[in-house]
């Protein structure tokens, strides 16, 4: 296993490191953050015009062609500045599985637009109740030419920016498939509310709302296949996002402790202060091993079930454990919830709680484990 990176991934992480630097500013942050869409569109024209949301899109779509490992690369850099965009829902929920799953035409029906920053996609894939992901709350009643969707979802991205959001839901024949829903469709409602990272989530309710056949993801009934990849490469985006915001939490931490004196020498050169922050550092470096190696057996075609629960444990639990420790290492500053530092512990902590928490990722572990445990014996 060979997990440095290329030059041409080099390249990649570089662009998208000095375009977020360049563009995602404490103060400009802070000035989306106070606005109704919580979104930066001016960051996002920047990043498809270095054709960054396209990195990992097909050629045929505008897309560069290249894969999982350049997509978490750039979501890594979105991380360490925290910047208010939906990436992460439109890459990692929408574009990626509708690239590998779509059809000719819905992807170039959404796609190029992706690719060109002009539309934004999301999904609904929380449900309520731990580890119920693989067990929709809504349902697809087959109609003549497509489907009626009824139901609910928790905790849908960025819904009140997205132009589609994908919905799994489980047919009448106890399948599962994945829709492409309009949000503006007759029988679909939102109801919007501030998230814990400040960007805006909501609950969908479906009550009979029709997609077209044509607007139905891969085959309606191998929507589990469709779902599990998706899960673990959003998992690993989301783990790719605490990688970055840990980052920026520890290089902001390593800056203050060296400038802030106390009995008249920097707080860095105090033993519990550089015990702390080495903690710190572990830790976000254990979270990078994990998740690099999840995705090397996911682009490799090896079976990565494992590896993508421990990377999104680790990145929930390690990553609380960074965050907490530098927002500590900051003394009264790392209190004060209007400074910077302050953003990065209430993006892991939504991070750490999306798909899973550490504990409900530990159960579906373990559970994985006893089935490959009882699979080996017999």
């Amino acid at each position: 296993m060979d997990f440095s990176f290329s030059e041409e991934q080099q390249a990649v992480q570089e662009l998208a490191a000095q375009i977020f630097e360049g563009q995602a500013t404490a103060d400009r942050v802070r000035e989306v953050e106070s606005g109704a869409e919580r979104f930066d569109r001016a960051l996002w024209a920047e990043l498809a015009k270095a054709n960054l949301l396209g990195i990992a899109l097909p050629e045929s779509a505008g897309g560069s062609g290249l894969g999982l490992i350049e997509a978490l690369l750039v979501q890594q850099e979105a991380g360490r500045r925290v910047a208010p965009l939906p990436l992460w829902p439109t890459i990692f929920l929408g574009a990626l599985p509708l690239a590998e799953f779509g059809s000719d035409e819905l992807q170039q029906a959404w796609l190029p637009g992706v690719v060109a920053g002009d539309v934004v996609l999301t999904g609904a894939f929380e449900e309520y109740g731990a580890n119920a992901a693989l067990h929709p709350g809504v349902t697809a009643e087959r109609v003549d030419g497509g489907w009626r969707l009824t139901g609910a979802k928790p905790a849908v991205p960025n819904p009140h920016v997205a132009d589609r959001i994908l919905v799994s839901a489980v047919t009448g024949e106890g399948t599962l498939g994945v829709f492409l829903v309009d949000p503006g469709a007759d029988g679909v409602s939102i109801a919007t509310e501030e998230a814990t990272n400040r960007q805006i989530h909501g609950e969908l309710s479906l009550t009979g709302a029709f997609v077209a056949d044509a607007d139905v993801v891969g085959d309606p009934a191998g929507g589990a296949e469709i779902l599990e990849w998706l899960l673990a490469r959003a998992r690993l985006g989301l783990s790719a996002l605490v990688v970055g915001v840990c980052e920026g939490a520890l290089k902001a931490t390593a800056e203050y402790t060296s400038e802030r004196h106390q009995f008249g020498r920097p707080l860095s050169t105090n033993q519990a202060v550089a015990l702390r922050a080495a903690d710190a550092y572990i830790d976000t470096e254990a979270i990078r091993a994990v998740l690099w190696s999840a995705a090397w057996r996911l682009t490799v075609g090896l079976p990565a079930n494992e590896e993508v629960a421990i990377a999104k444990w680790w990145a929930t639990e390690g990553g609380h454990r960074v965050v907490h420790s530098t927002q500590h290492l900051h003394g009264g500053m790392g209190a004060d919830i209007d400074y910077p530092l302050h953003r990065t512990f209430l993006w892991v902590k939504q991070a750490g709680d999306t798909l899973g928490g550490g504990s409900p990722t530990l159960v579906g572990l373990g559970a994985d484990l006893a089935v490959a445990a009882k699979e080996g014996a017999a």
